[in-house]
């Protein structure tokens, strides 16, 4: 009987099997003549680059945004050092998953007397006593341990494992990068798309470039979906319509992770620049952080804490705004609210700046834990019973508004024991130069009563 099912069973072919494969994964790189980007570190005369070609290994970590190349970086070491190249993904691994690699390098060592490198990927989503697996087998050189991470190797690895590792930061593909990347992809007829002949126009190139964002697996993708939805010309190119190329670019997203080193980095950006008095700068990020995705109600809470922080006293103005461009957003919500944060962003960075208030409230905060609980001075307590009156509650209290210019000179509002201290020092501007000048006066006129007091 003959077998239906026999045109199934024949073996695929390697170039079967390498059609199946992704753009970004069969342009993968296998010599530095064909990587981009990262000349910073992998120039012909950078250390690194003359290490990996001397075959001389290390452990590493990879640290930079997504599409730059880490995981094709480690498999170019591997295939310079004529090392084994073992993968582990953090996000689908765990420790008995790190302990059958280390048992299989182990194996490759004592068999083919070659070295192992143990790539782990997104190796920041390990937790510590999965970090802790790979020390002593790093430590002993059973393995070279590569790790690629998204996010800031000070805050997601232990101290432990980058002791054991130089970190790399490896940066966003600029556009004579990804230009190289795009002729890669449209020349190389074994890898590449070029049997499509997709042909794109300056201007499509440029947007492309825009969209990927520094990301080389992005624009590889997007290059492959073109190919695919390109129409053949009669002289034998496939192009793009402007409505179809516009669909392919209607899901652009800018890079902005809310929980990691981007989002960070961000809001500090526009933190320092509306400290700066840098308004056009800290309304380019204010914009970048919505257009990632940020929650806008997130930014109106940190604007706040800049109206204090870094203007205080010296225009009291700006947390007034603040606050009324917070709530237009609870309010009115997106987009709206939105131009309302804008408009208060612009208002604070314009400012006066004072960062008096504080610094007085993280002198008073130190105090507080130096001197411990003391207790309120009797004369400023509240006598309402008939007790704390005889207990001297309130006893010898001066009542500020009965005194001349409203202000009770030579008074102590200090806990017993503890000097008088001066923690509020206005900055010659804005309302802080009025302000200034009026706690001036204030301790001349202590120091009359002082003296005055002495005088026999």
């Amino acid at each position: 009987m003959p077998d239906l099912f026999s045109e199934y069973n024949t073996q695929i072919t390697e170039e079967q099997a390498l059609a199946f494969k992704p753009l970004a994964d069969r342009l993968r790189p296998n010599s530095f003549d064909h990587y981009h980007g990262q000349q910073h570190l992998l120039a012909k005369e950078k250390p690194l680059r003359k290490a990996i070609e001397a075959g001389n290994l290390h452990s590493m970590i990879f640290w930079g945004p997504p599409g730059t190349g880490k995981t094709t970086l480690a498999r170019l070491i591997a295939n310079y050092c004529d090392a084994e190249f073992l993968t582990l993904s953090a996000v689908l691994s765990g420790v008995k998953d790190i302990r059958a690699a280390i048992a299989q390098a182990q194996e490759i060592k004592k068999g083919q007397g070659r070295q192992s490198i143990l790539f782990v990927d997104e190796v920041h989503r390990f937790n510590k006593s999965q970090q802790d697996a790979f020390l002593p087998y790093v430590e002993d050189g059973t393995v070279t341990f590569i790790g690629a991470t998204t996010e800031n190797p000070s805050f997601e690895l232990n101290n432990a494992l980058l002791s054991r590792a130089r970190v790399y930061v490896l940066k966003s593909l600029d556009a004579a990068a990804l230009n190289d990347v795009i002729d890669q992809a449209l020349n190389d007829a074994a890898l590449g798309i070029a049997n499509s002949h997709l042909s794109l126009t300056a201007q499509q190139r440029e947007q492309l470039i825009q969209v990927a964002d520094g990301d080389a697996r992005k624009i590889l993708n997007l290059l492959e979906i073109a190919s695919e939805l390109a129409e053949e010309t009669d002289a034998g190119t496939a192009t793009l319509t402007a409505d179809t190329f516009a669909a392919l670019l209607s899901q652009d997203a800018r890079r902005f992770d809310k929980k990691g080193e981007a989002f960070y980095d961000q809001i500090s950006a526009l933190h320092k620049s509306v400290r700066g008095s840098a308004p056009d700068a800290a309304l380019y990020w204010f914009v970048r952080m919505i257009d990632g995705g940020c929650d806008p109600l997130y930014i109106a809470r940190r604007v706040v804490r800049m109206a204090s922080e870094d203007i205080g006293n010296a225009d009291p103005r700006a947390l007034d705004i603040a606050l009324k461009a917070w709530e237009v957003q609870e309010r009115l919500g997106s987009p709206e609210g939105e131009l309302a944060i804008a408009q208060a962003i612009i208002y604070l960075a314009s400012a006066a700046k004072s960062n008096a208030v504080y610094k007085a409230y993280n002198q008073a905060m130190q105090d507080t834990k130096q001197y411990g609980s003391l207790e309120v001075p009797l004369h400023l307590r509240n006598a309402p019973t008939k007790l704390m009156k005889d207990l001297d509650y309130g006893t010898h209290y001066r009542y500020a508004h009965d005194e001349p210019e409203g202000y009770a000179a030579g008074e102590n509002y200090f806990p017993e024991g503890m000097p008088q201290k001066q923690y509020y020092k206005p900055v010659a501007r804005g309302l802080e130069l009025k302000i200034a000048e009026k706690l001036a006066h204030l301790k001349s006129l202590d120091k009359k009563h002082n003296e005055k007091k002495q005088q026999p």
